[in-house]
């Protein structure tokens, strides 16, 4: 099996990307299962590296370890602060992660957080990496999974409010979604996969008391899943169903809003959870994490999440489903 090229973006330069990207190029045993194209601007990294870690950028450009060095005029940029001039960097250092993909010369796209307040500033058109490259892809709906100790989450919905979260649900939405989730494990290698979605309303409504979610919207899609011939359970209340997942009970939980599935996911391992962007051309991996700007440039941020990442996007690259670690 070839071993596969794997584009790893610098995230927003004000914030911890460029310091957990250095210590994952620094990790032999990472570089020994890709080939790893750092997208990013070299001046940056060679600067975080003297000023953070008080070393040279020792490899550059040798064995399975390149550059494609990304300058954007005008880059002075605040340390620690989203601004204009960090957001348009960042975006384009996705921008060309997406060129290489289309032209062929990366597998997979691994990137580091970018900051939402500082793509604004600049002018982005896209909230977050995922219309981003749904954008650069042409693709119209990618979908984001989490997956982290022993759990994987689908997210019906992802960077909206909680009151238009909720106004999103409906049978056909979420019939839709449900279809896609099971296509995509299917794809990743589940034959028959079991999916579990959860209840929005506590004790999933309890028969409409506290709410009509469940009756008139979930129940009746996970009705139509169930008469497709898939295995799927559920409303189950969202105080239940993670728990029972990472116990094994099912392949992957369908999280109904943004911060359902990430309290979840970052409560049970918050440094070891990574997101997948599945429906594109080619896998994309990332953090699970922000930029964590009031952390940035001072050598605290953990590498964890991205280290797992990289790990995650060789063995999607190669068709695999990426492992599900339990905890210890």
């Amino acid at each position: 099996m070839s071993i596969p090229r794997i584009a790893l973006t610098m995230g927003d330069p004000a914030g911890v990307g460029p310091e957990i990207v250095l210590a994952a190029i620094v990790k032999r045993e990472i570089l020994s299962r890709m080939h790893l194209v750092v997208v990013g601007d070299v001046s940056v990294l060679e600067r975080c590296s003297q000023e953070v870690f008080s070393r040279e950028l020792a490899c550059r450009d040798e064995g399975q370890l390149c550059f494609e060095h990304v300058a954007e005029p005008g880059g002075d940029f605040p340390l620690g602060q989203p601004s204009a001039a960090s957001g348009k960097a960042a975006a384009a250092y996705v921008h060309r992660a997406c060129q290489l993909a289309l032209a062929g010369e990366v597998d997979a796209i691994c990137t580091a957080p970018i900051h939402k307040v500082a793509l604004r500033a600049a002018g982005c058109p896209h909230v977050d990496h995922t219309s981003m490259l749904g954008a650069h892809f042409g693709v119209a709906e990618p979908m984001t999974l989490f997956i982290t100790a022993g759990l994987r989450i689908f997210f019906l919905s992802r960077h909206l409010s909680l009151r238009d979260a909720v106004d999103a649900i409906s049978v056909a939405r979420t019939t839709a979604f449900l279809r896609q989730a099971f296509g995509a494990l299917r794809d990743l290698g589940l034959e028959r996969p079991h999916l579990a979605l959860a209840a929005l309303n506590p004790h999933a409504g309890d028969d409409g008391r506290f709410g009509s979610e469940e009756q008139e919207h979930l129940r009746p899609a996970v009705e139509v899943l169930r008469g497709e011939g898939e295995l799927i359970s559920g409303p189950i209340p969202a105080d239940a169903v993670f728990h029972q997942a990472a116990q094994g009970a099912f392949d992957a939980v369908v999280a109904l809003y943004h911060d359902q599935g990430h309290i979840a996911a970052k409560t049970l391992d918050f440094h070891g959870t990574i997101a997948a962007t599945l429906g594109l051309p080619i896998p994309r991996l990332s953090v699970d994490h922000g930029t964590a700007m009031d952390i940035a440039w001072q050598g605290k941020a953990n590498p964890q999440s991205l280290l797992l990442a990289l790990d995650a996007a060789v063995e999607l690259a190669q068709g695999r489903l990426p492992r599900r670690p339990h905890p210890l």
